[in-house]
């Protein structure tokens, strides 16, 4: 390897390490923004909803598409909200192109002859996605204020009761409640996704709220305000994260975010691995897109000081560290080699302490996250360890697919919102095989899944003729995180 192409690599291989660092300085002031936030809930100005005049109209969505195995569930828990029906309607916007549709109109007709105001809104066509049929039913939507569940989650019945009077403040545009997770058990993959989603739903949305910071509507468990989402532009349907995009042009226009981390939404996680990897690249990709779009609208926005300008960028940059996070592992193998063979260049691997940092920083914000949820007792603790270090593996493991998320996003190429499957699954005797709308193809990502886990497997090999071990957990974990998203990708089928 020439001297030329060694620093080529060095370069990129610092410059997506030193990507990742400042990322995880901004988890750290997330993290004292967290442990440092004073409960200001209590305190706010609130709707009195015993005052009939106080009690403002509410339209709930539910933006489905061929949810025959949670339909009845959804609804029936859906029906059970305490509200007055007087001053509640409810969307079910079903793009369902299956034969749910005849199911769910069945249960509708009944629903609608016990008294609630509910309606079943079909369109011709899926333009927008849910976007399109969010916007479709804003159109005809009675309510002042607009609450959005998708089809896999379980509201408490006094949901809009905890969540509605907060309004009160007429800057509010949006509540956002936490996700909690019905199957969390179920598996080392829902354990992990849970996991990310916790550090998610206290350490971020806390942390950037508090401080006044923009954090996002979570496209489902949140209730909007109508006219904050008409100042903003309505729903667009030109990303895969509606959601995203709609919170950031709101909060550009100065509405208020207001999320209640004691309101906790149970929902479902996806149990197949297929199913994770569509919902893990349509939220990637869709954060690259966002960036793509709004970044500069951000880092202009006369309005909002530089700290907020700051967590916004890393907010928008969030699967953008995939990106980093591939590279700097695609480039380890080459630069253990360079290490080896350009002695004058050591201190150049100085730049590696940049990870070891990130990686003791992360695993602090996520301690705090995990035992705010699970609890802080050594037992607790051990099980934290054990459940990162997985994390962690299997989120490298995933990188080569939010990769390719990631670039398609950044680079602009278009592509269908594809849902993630809902299973009705919500103990460990409930069983997935036979779901219909799973994946039938193996993902052609695969292959190269496979051959980056040979690729690490000579990693951990080369640290023995070189007699350097710095780099073998790293590739340890790799291999290992790559092997279980291949193998899992190849067994999880119905």
């Amino acid at each position: 390897m020439g001297l030329t192409i060694a620093l080529i690599i060095i370069a990129i291989y610092s410059t997506a390490l030193i990507l990742i660092f400042f990322y995880s300085l901004a988890q750290l002031n997330l993290l004292v923004n967290y442990l440092s936030n004073k409960r200001q809930n209590e305190e706010a100005p609130k709707f009195n909803l015993l005052d009939p005049k106080e009690i403002p109209f509410v339209t709930i969505q539910l933006p489905i598409y061929n949810e025959e195995y949670v339909m009845e569930r959804l609804l029936d828990n859906i029906s059970k909200i305490e509200y007055p029906k007087s001053k509640l309607e409810i969307q079910v916007l079903d793009d369902s192109t299956d034969d749910s549709v005849i199911e769910t109109a069945e249960r509708i007709k009944e629903l609608q002859k016990e008294g609630l105001d509910i309606q079943h809104i079909r369109r011709e066509n899926r333009q927008g996605f849910k976007a399109g049929a969010l916007k479709e039913g804003l159109e005809i939507a009675k309510g002042d204020f607009i609450a959005i569940f998708d089809a896999d989650f379980l509201p408490e019945t006094d949901w809009l009761k905890k969540t509605v009077p907060y309004f009160k403040d007429q800057e509010i545009g949006v509540v956002q409640t936490r996700w909690g997770h019905i199957n969390r058990d179920y598996s080392t993959l829902t354990k992990i996704q849970a996991f990310a989603l916790d550090a998610h739903f206290t350490l971020e949305q806390v942390g950037r709220n508090s401080k006044g910071h923009f954090i996002n509507f979570n496209g489902t468990a949140g209730i909007w305000r109508k006219e904050c989402i008409l100042d903003a532009g309505n729903w667009e349907g030109d990303t895969l994260t509606e959601d995203l995009d709609l919170s950031y042009r709101a909060q550009l226009k100065n509405w208020k975010f207001k999320y209640l981390e004691d309101v906790e939404t149970p929902a479902e996680l996806p149990v197949v691995i297929s199913a994770a990897r569509s919902q893990q690249f349509r939220w990637n990709k869709g954060g690259a897109e966002n960036f793509r779009k709004t970044v500069w609208s951000v880092i202009t926005a006369k309005n909002i000081p530089f700290k907020t300008k700051f967590h916004g960028v890393m907010h928008l940059l969030n699967s953008s560290m995939f990106l980093c996070v591939f590279i700097v592992a695609l480039l380890s193998i080459p630069m253990l080699y360079i290490k080896n063979t350009y002695g004058h260049l050591g201190w150049v691997f100085e730049v590696t302490s940049f990870f070891i940092i990130s990686t003791i920083i992360l695993f602090i914000c996520y301690w705090f996250t995990y035992k705010s949820i699970q609890g802080s007792s050594f037992d607790n603790f051990v099980d934290y360890i054990k459940l990162f270090f997985t994390f962690f593996s299997v989120a490298l493991g995933f990188s080569l697919h939010n990769t390719v998320a990631v670039l398609e996003g950044h680079l602009g190429k278009r592509s269908e919102f594809v849902r993630t499957p809902k299973f009705n699954i919500n103990n460990l005797t409930d069983s997935w095989k036979g779901n219909k709308y799973l994946a039938k193809k193996l993902s052609p990502n695969m292959i190269l899944e496979f051959a980056l886990m040979i690729y690490f497997l000579f990693g951990m090999y080369s640290a023995v003729p070189l007699n350097d071990y710095g780099l073998f957990p790293f590739h340890l974990m790799l291999f290992l995180g790559f092997g279980f998203v291949f193998f899992k990708s190849l067994t999880s089928k119905a």
